[in-house]
């Protein structure tokens, strides 16, 4: 039997709804306040393409950039692959760097500025794995250290004026030093614009539950910009909750998007009180997925791009009956003509 699309009334109160207002970041308005998390090794923009065309995002990220690689790679001539499609995409977009030192990162800042033309710099204080935490000193590292992240931030927003900085951080680095509060404050007083909360330490990755009382506890300590929140946000539901129950301007969507690049739409209706649409049927998510191959192979070939796809049709596949034999076959694939084979034959699986 198939279910009907859950209306607004079965998220909430028809008579108290209010659709949250837009969100500004400067002088960038981001409406839906629905973002796109930026995410390595899968927000390119192929995957940006996908959801671009369901709609319901207000603001898409990039992968995220190593500035320093940034660097490395202009000095021979080279041009970083996560920024592919940045100049001729539709805007707003927001292109997130990390790096520990104000200067290398002031310097990309000003380049994806005045050369890229993006909307928004976002600096990422966020990202709890080794090898940016332990082995470069960036990412949630920096939580422990705000005076470096407000010379960050400081060098990044007056390369950047008039383009408005963002920052991303978690609530601390480990769960015995939970900070964000007072780094909230070190990211407004450094001239950031606004500021998204994922609500895990660095400590949990990407165990347990977001915390969002204290992402929402943060929002009094702010005296101007935007509290954006993030963490466990799966559904239209979670998000419509996110904006009933707690103090934040915006919300982020990360991994729940990877399969399910529609989402975004979803999440927008159920803001704006309409009927949630449907996902869409398996066979129409074959196509979505094949459409998606085909973008990210006239970038990168054949032999590269049916690698980098095998993360991306694991996701499409996930929760889905028949799973983790998908995934263990797609993993498999070297090429166009075996990609198509394991999709056609074992991509949706009903039964």
């Amino acid at each position: 039997m198939i279910k009907s699309p859950p209306t607004c009334e079965a998220l909430f109160d028809s008579n108290t709804h209010h659709s949250p207002a837009p969100l500004t970041i400067g002088s960038v308005v981001v409406d839906p306040p629905i973002l796109q998390a930026p995410m390595a090794g899968f927000t390119n923009y192929a995957f940006r393409q996908i959801v671009r065309e369901f709609g319901g995002v207000g603001l898409q990220a990039t992968e995220m950039v190593n500035a320093r690689g940034f660097v490395w790679l202009d000095e021979r001539a080279e041009h970083p692959d996560r920024l592919w499609g940045v100049a001729d995409e539709a805007r707003p977009l927001a292109v997130q760097i990390w790096d520990n030192d104000p200067e290398t990162m002031a310097r990309v800042g000003s380049r994806l500025v005045s050369e890229h033309r993006v909307s928004i710099v976002d600096i990422n204080f966020g990202c709890p794995v080794k090898k940016v935490t332990q082995r470069a000193h960036s990412g949630s590292y920096l939580l422990s250290q705000p005076e470096r992240m407000g010379q960050i931030i400081e060098g990044l927003v007056a390369a950047c004026a008039p383009t408005p900085v963002t920052a991303k951080i978690r609530l601390g680095c480990t769960r015995d030093k939970i900070n964000a509060i007072d780094i909230a404050q070190v990211v407004e007083g450094a001239g950031a614009a606004a500021l998204t909360v994922h609500g895990r330490t660095a400590q949990d990755m990407f165990s347990g539950n977001a915390d969002w009382d204290r992402i929402s506890a943060i929002k009094p300590y702010l005296k101007k910009i935007p509290l954006i929140g993030n963490g466990d946000l799966d559904s239209p539901q979670a998000v419509v909750k996110a904006f009933a129950n707690y103090a934040i301007d915006g919300v982020m969507i990360a991994r729940a998007c990877l399969g399910r690049p529609w989402l975004f739409s979803q999440c927008a209706a159920a803001l704006r009180g309409l009927a949630i649409p449907p996902d869409p049927s398996p066979l129409e998510q074959r196509d979505i997925m094949l459409k998606h191959y085909a973008l990210i192979v006239d970038r990168f070939g054949e032999s590269k791009g049916t690698v980098l796809m095998r993360k991306y049709a694991s996701c499409y596949a996930q929760g889905k009956p028949g799973a983790r034999n998908f995934r263990s076959l797609i993993a498999k694939v070297g090429d166009a003509q075996e990609f198509h084979h394991v999709v056609n034959e074992h991509f949706p699986v009903t039964t």
